[in-house]
């Protein structure tokens, strides 16, 4: 049978010796966020077994996903199945969501505290590549990749990562400790890092690691084939509002031709692009459905020449898309105004 041929290879993400599964799992989702959450422990487990059995390793999560670290205890829980030693865990730190908004620290006593907390939840004895989820903007960045060093120092963190940084940011904490991988929105619809983040991250050896890859659903025609149920968080984002959606529409529309040419799905296409932007770029797209875990996987059979490339480019045009890039309320922690004080 051609579906249990096709695994996921191993690739290095950055230059710091890091292994992980081409494709990654973004975990978010089975905590609910886009959809309601999976309604048990076990269900959570059957999607993260199943994502391992087909050659996925690298599995990404965050303390503020779900209510008081539930994500990461999900996690841990499916991990208890898995062997430890061929399994890559990311979690992040650093943005809270309290009645006043988000907020985001990056603190060297905050960043401790957040890390043995994320140990105890995933009942590991360290993260294979801990994350700032977002940089705090207060804090020179020297002083929170500071302690982190401590922390690989200790053994309790393996790799570094950074998440929507500016380019300031990226290089200054670099200098203080090599940083392995930068997690950023990268889609066909969401391409403002191409210009300076990408060239950078190339120039200093860091992997790109592409969040929301399948434009949170979109590209899988959430909006247009399938209704954003109501409790969804895509209620509040600029791109599904309404008056933006019709017209976001159209794209979708010519995603559908474009992917009939390659004989994929739009959502294979649009994650097919994604994983042709080079090597050492990891996309983390998230799902709660094994049918939909299995088409991802599946995406890596999608071979595109520069030409297809090119040709699609042309067409999901990033200038096209109405709305912001991010949830208003995000907005502020977005990686071009993530300069950090000297």
């Amino acid at each position: 049978m051609e579906q249990a041929t096709m695994m996921v290879p191993l690739v290095k993400l950055g230059t710091q010796g890091f292994e992980v599964s081409k494709l990654g799992f973004g975990c978010m989702g089975l905590t609910g966020s886009y959809n309601s959450p999976l309604d048990d422990a076990a269900a959570a487990a059957a999607v993260v077994a199943h994502a391992f059995s087909r050659g996925v390793t690298f599995f990404d999560s965050a303390d503020v996903y779900g209510a008081q670290g539930a994500n990461e205890i999900l996690l841990g829980k499916a991990l208890k199945q898995l062997p430890r030693e061929q399994v890559q865990v990311a979690t992040k730190f650093g943005v809270r969501q309290d009645a006043g908004g988000v907020t985001v620290c990056g603190r060297p006593e905050y960043v401790r505290a957040c890390c043995e907390a994320s140990l105890r939840r995933l009942g590991l004895d360290y993260i294979d590549l801990y994350y700032q989820h977002r940089v705090d903007t207060t804090v020179p960045i020297e002083d929170t990749i500071g302690e982190l060093k401590k922390l690989v120092e200790e053994g309790k963190v393996k790799h570094i990562g950074l998440s929507e940084a500016s380019p300031d940011t990226i290089r200054r904490a670099h200098a203080v400790h090599p940083i392995t991988a930068v997690e950023m929105e990268w889609s066909l619809w969401s391409r403002d890092i191409e210009r300076e983040i990408v060239p950078l991250c190339r120039e200093l050896g860091i992997g790109i690691v592409p969040y929301s890859p399948i434009g949170r659903g979109f590209f899988g025609g959430r909006g247009v084939t399938q209704q954003v149920s109501d409790g969804c968080s895509l209620q509040k984002h600029p791109r599904f509002a309404a008056e933006n959606l019709e017209k976001n529409k159209q794209i979708y529309l010519k995603m559908e031709r474009l992917a009939e040419k390659h004989q994929c799905s739009p959502a294979q296409l649009a994650l097919a692009w994604v994983l042709h932007q080079g090597d050492d770029v990891v996309p983390i797209p998230g799902t709660t459905k094994i049918k939909n875990l299995d088409a991802n996987v599946d995406s890596l059979k999608v071979k595109l020449t520069d030409e297809d490339l090119k040709e699609i480019g042309s067409q999901i045009r990033e200038e096209d898309v109405a709305g912001g890039r991010q949830y208003n309320s995000y907005a502020h922690t977005a990686w071009k105004y993530a300069d950090t004080p000297k």
